[in-house]
């Protein structure tokens, strides 16, 4: 009964506050205290008991009221982070005041003239019962982050008490050292706490707030140049907080420690709440909005020298310097088999059905992987020094082929295929390709053997010839991938030799190529593929010699493409006739693996957000050339049409005459520079061996084909070796404002529970429904 006495009080109250046409003193505690003081209402009841309408109704009718609100809670919060709530009373009003705040705050945000708000000093509220003068011009926004950081680290309300004694030993938060209440076992820190679910609860609710905060960020429309600093992160990141190390280290600790499978017992989530997934959930996304590069200095990371040396650039965001100075092995095999399990988590197949737990924040765990190899390069080295960079590779790759057909997760698409492109521009990632892939992780994709290079290229061809039509701007990143590696691609087994080559006849009919001004920058993506893998990798590589030589018509086409006016329009004629996107014919398409489940399109009715444009492939990548010992010189830009990368990612397979590529004078230009004659001179050599052994012999048999293939050489035969380009990720203003849309998109979509943005006037992103 008394839950709902006290949920009926506090409704009351909200209906005195949206009623009272006069200001209410901000002396009145009486009628204050009945938000927080004797109610016990949980989050769901307060967003539930307080309708949106009723919240812009008092900030624009009886605006002193709100402020009067928001004020008077977070003196609340202050006053129990000075006090370090002793009392269960007291622990109940800082959650009641948190509840609220995270309530009403993106109404403040909402409304450009109450945006300003919580940065402008309140006349006559110093610090609670302070007289220092210094405090009492604080703003309220610095007071309630400060005072969030401080109950984060609040013995019995949110850690574990050191302290032995009785009631009266409650330890002084000022003199608190919060290092030694670090929150999980991990980085920099040894001791793993016991659990304590009230105190997972605590923290959950108080990060809840602290991300309403930050989400300040969600009401501004995208700045083009990326350099928008959030006034809120930026200052609970900074050196005013005292906190910021034990806090940085809780949350990264507390994610990568977590375990969703528990303790081995099958259904056990069923039997109880797991109160630390939503601890980790809130934590992940507080680690991901606060990885934010600071303005002028983006994409350099801080100084790993002394902990105090301050960038004289600008501020200094804590969060970012220490993630960015992590150096341990330890700490970086730590944070990485933590993430990969966690990635992996949703791949684990149990021969009893939903008996484990599935977890749902695999895209913050990627834009986290993604912050933590852009800050800390060495990490990027370390996790391609072994083959543990496969554990991050199989579980992208899963979600990527599992989220092919569905719009709703374009954005997802997008990041795993950022983290491919960042890895490929490395060596060592071609190389750790050619592990065999044994693993039988249930895929919609035709079963092979062979390795992960081969799962890379079955999964590509798979995006893109059964992926939605939003994935277009994607091929070339694509395909720049499958370039970076093919160097380095020992032995690809016959089907992704087949597919392969399957895209490339795709890509180079003539209605394709001349439909759009930009398609033929994937046909010669795909023959410097080849080019590579003959010129480096031949020896190993007979399957794909062998679909070259079977396939040769298509090299044949491309060297005779005709370039006269006449027929360039009988070929986009061509293409009215049968409107198929990219031809799935003579892809032969094998059986599934056993287990997998088709991909899907999007429920409908499903929630998505908008997304910001994404800069072509020539202003992601730069080019780098691998010299003779091994190391990668920059390669000047130059903006040859024949060369693939020019003028950004056009509409693949609209067809639109205006931007095509119909010009005869533009197709001569690329065409003579189409990259055939290492195909050419192999065909040359190898075509009238193979028709003559087939003559011979009377062979039909192709294993017979390609035992003599795989003995054959071609030293001495081929043109000189071309070098060995790399086109690395470069990021930039565009990826900067791609990332931060997508981020906070994902954070406003995964926040149901209670939905703190929805039906707000956010202006990052629309709210789309499908």
């Amino acid at each position: 009964m008394g839950n709902t006495d006290s949920k009926l009080k506090f409704r009351k109250a909200v209906i005195q506050l949206t009623t009272k046409t006069q200001p209410v003193e901000a002396t009145d505690d009486a009628f204050w205290d009945q938000f927080w003081a004797d109610t016990a209402t949980t989050v769901q009841d307060v967003f539930a008991l307080v309708p949106a309408a009723e919240i812009r109704a008092v900030r624009e009718e009886s605006p002193s009221n709100l402020a009067t609100l928001c004020y008077k809670a977070v003196e609340k919060l202050v006053q129990g982070a000075e006090s370090g709530c002793p009392s269960e009373r007291e622990k109940q009003v800082v959650l009641n005041c948190t509840r609220i705040l995270t309530r009403i705050l993106p109404y403040i945000f909402e409304d450009q003239d109450w945006r300003g708000f919580f940065w402008s000093t309140v006349p006559g509220a110093g610090r609670a019962g302070a007289d220092e003068e210094d405090d009492g011009a604080r703003p309220l926004a610095e007071s309630l982050l400060l005072a969030i950081a401080d109950l984060l680290f609040c013995p019995d309300f949110t850690v574990h008490s050191h302290r032995r004694g009785g009631p009266d030993s409650a330890e002084d938060m000022q003199s608190l050292d919060s290092c030694e209440y670090i929150w999980e076992a991990g980085v920099g820190f040894a001791q793993s706490p016991p659990l304590n679910y009230i105190h997972d609860l605590n923290r959950t609710e108080l990060l809840r707030l602290l991300l309403t905060c930050f989400s300040e960020a969600m009401y501004l429309p995208p700045a083009s140049d990326g350099n928008v600093l959030n006034p809120w992160v930026t200052f609970f990141c900074s050196t005013e907080n005292r906190h910021t190390l034990p806090l940085f280290t809780s949350l990264l600790n507390v994610v990568c420690a977590y375990d969703p499978v528990g303790y081995g017992i099958p259904y056990n989530h069923l039997l109880f709440s797991d109160y630390r997934e939503q601890l980790v959930e809130q934590a992940v996304q507080i680690l991901i909005v606060t990885l934010e590069h600071e303005s002028g200095h983006a994409h350099r990371a801080p100084s790993p020298t002394s902990m105090d040396e301050q960038d004289c650039a600008g501020p200094h965001n804590l969060f970012v310097n220490y993630l960015s100075r992590i150096h341990r092995e330890e700490d970086y095999d730590f944070v990485l088999k933590g993430l990969a399990r966690l990635l992996s988590n949703p791949l684990t197949q149990t021969y009893l059905p939903n008996s484990t737990k599935k977890i749902q924040f695999h895209q913050e765990l990627l834009v986290l992987f993604w912050k933590l190899c852009d800050f800390n390069k060495k990490f990027l080295f370390f996790v391609l020094k072994s083959s543990d960079v496969l554990d991050i590779l199989v579980p992208i790759l899963y979600y990527l082929n599992d989220a092919r057909a569905d719009q709703s997760r374009v954005g997802l698409m997008h990041i795993g295929v950022f983290i491919l492109l960042l890895l490929s521009g490395e060596r060592n990632f071609g190389v750790r390709l050619n592990k065999p892939y044994s693993l039988h992780v249930p895929m919609d994709i035709p079963v092979f053997t062979g390795t992960h290079a081969d799962l890379l290229i079955v999964v590509f061809h798979k995006i893109i010839t059964s992926g939605h039509q939003r994935l277009q701007p994607l091929f070339d990143c694509l395909l720049t991938i499958v370039v970076n590696v093919s160097p380095y691609l020992k032995s690809l087994s016959m089907v992704a030799a087949n597919k392969l080559l399957h895209l490339l006849e795709a890509f180079s009919t003539g209605w394709f190529l001349f439909s759009a001004a930009q398609n033929h920058h994937l046909v010669f993506f795909l023959l410097e593929a080849f080019n590579n893998i003959i010129q480096y990798q031949f020896d190993g590589n007979c399957n794909l010699v062998y679909a070259i030589i079977r396939k040769r018509s298509v090299f044949h086409q491309l060297a005779n493409l005709p370039t006269d006016s006449a027929s360039i329009q009988k070929a986009l004629q061509r293409k009215k006739k049968s409107p198929d996107t990219i031809s799935r014919t003579n892809s032969q398409e094998m059986v599934s693996m056993e287990g997998s489940r088709p991909a899907v399109p999007a429920e409908p009715g499903t929630l998505k957000a908008s997304l910001v444009a994404m800069p072509g492939i020539d202003k992601l990548t730069e080019k780098s050339q691998v010299s003779e010992d091994g190391t990668m010189v920059a390669v000047p830009q130059t903006d040859s049409p024949g060369s693939p990368e020019h003028g950004p990612v056009a509409g693949r397979l609209q067809h639109d005459h205006s931007r095509s590529n119909s010009c005869p004078v533009q197709v001569l230009s690329w065409k003579s520079k189409l990259p055939l004659q290492t195909i050419m001179r192999l065909l040359q050599v190898l075509v009238p061996q193979v028709e003559k052994i087939c003559i011979d012999k009377g062979l039909t048999d192709e294993s017979e084909i390609l035992k003599f293939l795989q003995h054959g050489t071609l030293v001495g035969l081929l043109p000189v070796p071309h070098p060995i380009l790399i086109r690395k990720y470069q990021a930039n203003a565009g990826t900067a404002v791609w990332f931060r849309t997508y981020m906070w998109g994902v954070v406003y979509l995964r926040n149901v529970d209670p939905p703190i943005w929805y039906d707000t006037d956010v202006r990052l992103f629309e709210i789309q429904r499908m």
